[in-house]
């Protein structure tokens, strides 16, 4: 009998080895799956990441492409495309900085400006726009402070209770944040006037691009200076003549891009000249923006032809920036 049966022992051992060896091959099976599905996710942020880097290196063939109106179209699916990597994958620095530049660029030159320009067709139009590039600034603005809080944690909080203190551990590879950040901030601010909690966010606009010159007065070839053209007649508390401090701005803008960018000629010309009256000045600063080749310079071509653009409507249109008989001193 026990050489036919085996003894109810040894079905019960048997069993045991069964479900044993059954229960090894199911935690193996399991550990298998949760590797390989590991090893998956990790693939996918790798090519997140990987997609993310290069998106964010490749500004350039936007910045020298010879057709505004191309890149116009294209970069919205650009900067989507950028949103949905960074919801992968948050904190990827290049990302974030590659976001915050292109919403403010986007917003400045294919929104708010052609607002500018047509507002005396449509102003009910061109207060909406304005409006819209508002909102794709301040966009811009939170990627900006979301790259600096991953290098600096609580940065925003900080920022916000004390400027300047908090401002002081920013080194020289945030200056690009640092730019872009204060940028789309200093013209969210420009769009939302009527908005005082929005205005009384200037004490840390100011601090950001104070720390940026101070830590890389040439970055981008002296985009720092262009910013603080514009921005030093309306700095509170400024040492000396405002307008004087402007014009320093633009010498150096001017010497750090050896005479290549045209931005610091429109700018100087559509803030300083204008509010000064100087109209010979403005409309000799506006040629010698136009004067420059941006086939010359395809590192910026895209730059200058935006600017050169609004330095034609501003000529076109400088009977209404100043009064009859209005020439002032030129440059």
């Amino acid at each position: 009998m026990r050489d036919v049966m085996p003894s109810i022992g040894d079905q019960v051992a048997q069993s045991v080895v069964v479900g044993c060896r059954s229960w090894a091959t199911r935690i193996a099976t399991t550990a298998v799956v949760l590797l390989f599905g590991a090893r998956c996710a990790s693939l996918q942020t790798i090519a997140i990441n990987k997609l993310g880097d290069s998106l964010a290196k490749g500004g350039s063939t936007f910045t020298s492409d010879d057709d505004p109106e191309l890149v116009g179209d294209a970069l919205p699916f650009s900067l989507k495309l950028m949103e949905s990597l960074l919801a992968e994958s948050p904190r990827h620095p290049g990302l974030l900085l590659a976001s915050a530049r292109g919403f403010t660029q986007y917003a400045y030159g294919w929104v708010e400006q052609p607002a500018t320009e047509r507002a005396n067709d449509s102003l009910d139009a061109s207060v909406r726009t304005r409006e819209r590039a508002r909102r794709l600034y301040l966009r811009a603005c939170r990627y900006g402070l979301r790259g600096l809080e991953s290098a600096h944690p609580r940065f925003e909080a900080r920022l916000r209770a004390t400027p300047h203190e908090a401002l002081l551990e920013a080194r020289r590879e945030d200056v690009p944040l640092l730019y872009w950040t204060a940028a789309a901030w200093a013209l969210a601010i420009s769009n939302g006037k009527d908005q005082p909690d929005l205005v009384a966010d200037l004490p840390q606009v100011e601090a950001m691009i104070d720390r940026a010159l101070e830590l890389d007065e040439a970055f981008d070839r002296g985009a720092i200076h262009v910013f603080l053209i514009s921005y030093e007649p309306n700095r509170a508390g400024g040492v000396g003549d405002p307008i004087v401090r402007s014009r320093r701005h633009f010498d150096r803008a001017v010497e750090l891009s050896h005479g290549t960018l045209a931005a610091p000629f429109v700018t100087f010309a559509e803030t300083i000249s204008v509010s000064t009256q100087r109209r010979a000045e403005f409309e000799e600063l506006l040629h010698r923006a136009l004067a420059i080749d941006p086939a010359s310079h395809p590192e910026s071509r895209m730059e200058n032809q935006l600017a050169q653009r609004h330095a034609q409507w501003l000529l076109a249109h400088a009977g209404d920036l100043f009064l009859a008989g209005a020439e002032g001193e030129t440059k």
